[in-house]
């Protein structure tokens, strides 16, 4: 395994270094003659662990040379290390006197006081000497001394970090009760590191959880001095930023900081002047202290403050005089659990310690880092008032000390009944203890690849409850998925009505509306309606987002929706209408080729063109074919042929009408004054000529509009924002326009001729009947464009039927009709008879004129 030969090559090179160290620390620790050590300190077994936990405060006094702090001191004592002290000798007792966990198996202990650096590097370098001096044991074989196999503490980050950094090059457990910051969780640096307390990380999470949750996103921060609150600050404010939640400012509460002095007046001020409501304090149970009288001194109240969890139970923060006036205090907290018999264990540790003291001389293996001459009066002063955060830090102690046992357990094959009582390796146990996995009082024990334990924290809250601060349980967060769970109705808020306070900087803009960031932090804002067709995506509150092509949105919408496809359909009222009349149409348009061939040698079907007027038939009825092209979804083919086919059509009726109405006139009135014009435009059958040459001309058009300007199905997204209207492109092209032009120009043409025989014999007079219905043209198409400039929706291809059909309707009424009328109501005028009376009568009038 890559540790036993990283430590079996590290061993003999560090062993001497090791003695050397220690010889030297205990020199400057203390001379031994007017010391005692306390046997609690140490119990041998065939196993050992090694404790190492702050009994006593760290002194503040400054040191010119590097010498071991000297933790017994009068006045430094510290409860609450203390009970995580008596947490390990009570779990190690207790494993002991199991016939189920390590039978005939011993576990012993070696516990340190360390109360500074100096402390903490002096106990772990006797880790490494209890680790080396017996590394040359044979294996199978207890009947040497025992070894350390795996180091519980110590409690805070900066403690750790050294103690983790010495001993992971020769991968001894190490187990952290109190040591949360992310930092240790980079097994690279760290590999044998594990903790039985939650990783900053997740608590920073569990912060974030809670501040989004009652919606404040507009808060301070402040971190005391030291890893655990510059490096858990740090890791806030980043993870801030990505929640949308906005730090306006953020201090520390120096290290040396004393109540009132000018660094916390300045603190305070600055604090004051942020405006936040919400104020998140990541910083260690003594300076909190230290912050709080500063804030009461400053009367900064009506705050919410949120606590981290070195603080939130802490009895030494909720005494602060006058702190009920500050606001209200909710927190993140570990789960708030007791050792089963540990205050009785403490009294009896009381009684047995008693006359059990005795001198160490300097070459004891003993240190002076074992000595408590205050714990007995303190386990009889305060034990009646143990708080819970004590009790509960005391718990992950004793949960570490059972997680090595039962990484023994495994190791030394104990689930036989009997283990095998050969020397643990260190390296071992720390792959037996990663994969731990059980139930302790009900609790599961197991850690995750970075170390961390897989319990989650109780969410707190202050309770004013009979003149003093009391905590309550109003949550928890957990993770995997990271969710958290608060009964709000247990929170007691400052403030008369009790109403959840808010933390922000600008109010939460209207449905639809966008925020415009005005200054530096994105939680300061202005709003801004978003626009047509755009909408406000919750995931982006900062921009309106375009719709897609397919959607539309209304003015200030959060969403958008699906446009609607609109054509004209068959089956629609206004779609019946138009299509009952073209029929109509073409079955009057059959009838009357039908009437026309039956008389076809009559006067009145010989007077309107004779065969030409098949033609003119025929084109009315090609272009009323055209306009079922209009109905139905739009498609290439109907692109194609719906309006050049009208078109075409139309230009072949046109010009028959124009050169019927120019031969008339002609004939009746210029004949005589051009007999050579005449007789050419006879001979060479001006009349047909005209009609061939007109339509292929039309025809060119349209061939050149289909080849060059292509009408397409198109998808018009411009008309209408929540329509998607199908049409074709005929509408916007040059080529329909030349083609609409020369119908234009036929069109006037006709009516010009038409006008000019105005008093033309009566059977040949079609003035008033093609005038008017020529008319009727221009008519129609004035409204068609007029109707196209300012309507633009799914019925325009209706309109254009519309149009269309009253051309064609038009021209077949004003032309046709008549002849229809004469042949079938009144035969006595369709007679030769009749016809030359009439010439006669228009001969005569126009000699007397």
């Amino acid at each position: 395994m890559l540790g036993t030969g990283l430590s079996g090559q590290l061993v003999p090179c560090v062993a001497h270094l090791v003695s050397l160290l220690l010889s030297l620390s205990c020199c400057w620790a203390c001379s031994c003659q007017d010391t005692e050590c306390s046997t609690q300190f140490s119990l041998p077994g065939d196993h050992l662990l090694v404790g190492l936990f702050s009994l006593h405060a760290e002194s503040l006094e400054v040191r010119h040379k590097p010498t071991v702090t000297l933790c017994d001191r009068p006045g430094s004592f510290n409860g609450h290390g203390y009970h995580h002290f008596q947490a390990m000798r009570f779990a190690v007792q207790e494993i002991n006197n199991s016939s189920a966990l390590l039978p005939n198996v011993t576990l012993g202990y070696e516990i340190y006081d360390v109360c500074s650096e100096s402390a903490n590097v002096y106990a772990t370098l006797r880790v490494l000497a209890l680790l080396g001096t017996h590394r040359g044991g044979v294996p199978g074989n207890l009947s040497h001394a025992p070894t350390a196999v795996a180091v519980i503490g110590p409690d805070t980050t900066k403690r750790a970090v050294t103690t983790a950094a010495l001993l992971s090059p020769f991968l001894v457990p190490l187990i952290s009760y109190e040591a949360s910051s992310a930092t240790l969780s980079a097994k690279q640096r760290y590999p044998s590191f594990l903790r039985t307390i939650p990783s900053d990380e997740r608590q920073v999470e569990a912060m974030l959880l809670l501040l989004r949750r009652f919606g404040w996103v507009w808060i301070s921060l402040v971190g005391s001095d030291g890893d655990y609150g510059q490096l858990g600050a740090q890791a806030l404010e980043d993870r801030a930023a990505q929640q949308g939640i906005c730090v306006a400012f953020r201090g520390t509460v120096p290290a040396s900081a004393q109540p009132g002095d000018e660094s916390m007046r300045s603190l305070m001020r600055r604090l004051a002047g942020a405006g936040t409501t919400v104020v998140v304090v990541f910083s260690s149970r003594r300076l909190a202290r230290v912050f709080f009288e500063s804030a009461v001194l400053a009367n900064l109240t009506a705050k919410v403050w949120i606590a981290s969890e070195d603080w939130a139970i802490s009895r030494h923060v909720s005494k602060v005089p006058a702190m009920r006036r500050l606001g209200s205090v909710l927190g993140v907290a570990i789960r708030q659990r007791s050792v089963p018999g540990l205050r009785a264990f403490e009294e009896a540790s009381v009684r047995a310690a008693q006359g059990a003291r005795r001198p160490c001389s300097r070459g004891s293996p003993r240190s002076c880092n074992q000595l408590c001459r205050d714990c007995q009066a303190f386990t009889e002063r305060t034990l009646p008032s143990l708080g819970a955060f004590s009790m509960s830090s005391a718990y992950n102690v004793y949960r570490a000390v059972y997680a090595v046992a039962h990484g023994l357990h495994q190791l030394q094959g104990c689930a036989s009944g009997a283990c095998a009582r050969r020397r643990a390796d260190p390296v071992e146990l720390l792959e037996q203890i990663r994969k731990v996995n059980f139930l302790l009082h009900g609790d599961s024990v197991a850690f995750d690849s970075k170390g961390d334990p897989l319990s989650g924290y109780d969410i707190i809250s202050w309770t004013w409850v009979s003149l003093q601060w009391d905590f309550r349980v109003i949550g928890s967060s957990t993770w995997s998925p990271v969710q958290l769970d608060i009964d709000e109705t247990k929170i007691q808020w400052h403030g008369k009505d009790s109403q959840v306070p808010t933390s922000v900087c600008s109010r939460d803009c209207p449905e639809g509306h966008q925020r415009v960031i005005m200054g530096f932090f994105r939680c300061c804002f202005k709003c801004v309606p978003c626009e047509a067709r755009t909408f406000l995506n919750k995931s982006d509150l900062y921009s309106c987002q375009p719709c897609g092509k397919e959607e539309w949105a209304p003015r200030e919408s959060q969403t958008c929706f699906p446009r609607t496809v609109v054509f004209l359909t068959w089956h629609e009222p206004v779609s019946w209408v138009l299509l009952a009349a073209n029929t109509l149409l073409l079955l009057l348009l059959a009838g009357t080729v039908g009437l026309f061939a039956w008389h076809l040698d009559t006067p009145v079907v010989r007077s309107a063109g004779g065969r030409l007027c098949f033609l003119m038939l025929g084109s009315l009825a090609g272009g009323s074919c055209s306009l079922y092209g209009f109905f139905g979804e739009p498609t290439l083919p109907r692109c194609l042929m719906r309006q050049a086919l009208f078109s075409f059509s139309f230009a072949i009726f046109l010009s028959c009408l124009t050169v019927r109405s120019f031969q008339l006139v002609f004939i009746f009135k210029f004949s005589t004054k051009l007999p050579m014009f005449y007789q050419a435009w006879v001979q060479n059958h001006g009349a047909g000529l005209f009609v061939v040459v007109s339509s292929a001309a039309q025809l060119l058009i349209c061939l050149t509009w289909l080849a060059v300007w292509t009408p397409l199905p198109s998808r018009d997204y411009r008309r209408f924002p929540q329509l998607v209207v199908l049409d074709c492109t005929e509408a916007n092209s040059v080529g329909f326009m030349l083609a609409f032009a020369y119908n234009g120009f036929l069109l006037v043409s006709a009516f010009a001729c038409s006008y000019l025989g105005k008093d033309l014999p009566e059977n040949y007079n079609e003035a008033k009947c093609v005038t008017f219905s020529l008319l009727l043209n221009f008519v129609s198409w004035i409204a068609f464009f007029t109707m196209v400039s300012v309507y633009q929706g799914k019925y325009l291809p209706a309109v254009n039927v519309l149009a269309a059909l009253s051309s064609l309707s038009s021209g077949f009424s004003g032309y046709f009709l008549p002849k229809c009328y004469v042949i079938l109501r009144r035969p006595d005028l369709n007679s030769t008879e009749h016809f030359q009376a009439s010439i006669q009568d228009y001969t005569r009038r126009c000699g007397s004129s």
